[in-house]
């Protein structure tokens, strides 16, 4: 359970957190409005001012297609001192909101900030997403060495290879590559 239970009274938090993990999976047989309904209930049995209670709205909104609402409440959540596992997700899908928005130089100013605040088993999530809004600032060759390096530990073979391919991606000055590319059109 979510360590952010401390400032949220609620007489059975295991019970809750059973009934949200049953919504979410029931995303896909449920109407955009019956699932965020659902949610907002959830949610509402919350205190008004839980970062908990923010995070399972925004992402619902998020979930259903809403990152300009999704965004407000994510930031709520994390002005409320959501902690856990829920202040990370919050944190990457803020930061991904923010970059289908528009806004991908503060997404990339939040996961640069998160990859930095610890680790755990998000991280490579972390990386995927900032890879993305890395992308969009056109900082392509940096978004293609992240994604790399997240995805070299999770390959069967090849993964000390993959790695350093990924590392000399991003090492790689722009002078460096061009006079590789000119050294081979000569050949």
């Amino acid at each position: 359970m979510d360590a952010g239970w401390a400032d949220d009274v609620i007489t059975d938090p295991v019970s809750w957190e059973q009934r949200v993990l049953d919504a979410w999976a029931s995303i896909d047989q449920r109407s955009e409005e019956e699932f965020l309904a659902l949610i907002e209930n959830l949610a509402a049995e919350l205190p008004p001012d839980s970062g908990i209670g923010a995070f399972e709205r925004a992402a619902s909104l998020d979930s259903t297609g809403h990152s300009d609402l999704a965004v407000p409440l994510y930031q709520q959540a994390l002005d409320r001192r959501l902690t856990g596992e829920r202040r990370r997700r919050a944190v990457i899908q803020l930061a991904s909101s923010l970059r289908n928005l528009g806004q991908p130089e503060a997404s990339v100013a939040l996961l640069r900030a998160e990859l930095d605040a610890g680790s755990d088993h998000l991280d490579d999530a972390v990386r995927a997403f900032l890879a993305l809004a890395l992308v969009d600032t056109g900082q392509e060759r940096e978004a293609v060495s992240l994604a790399l390096t997240a995805l070299a530990p999770h390959l069967p073979r090849y993964q000390r290879s993959l790695a350093n391919y990924a590392r000399l991606i991003s090492d790689e000055t722009p002078a460096v590559r061009d006079s590789r590319q000119d050294e081979a059109r000569a050949r």
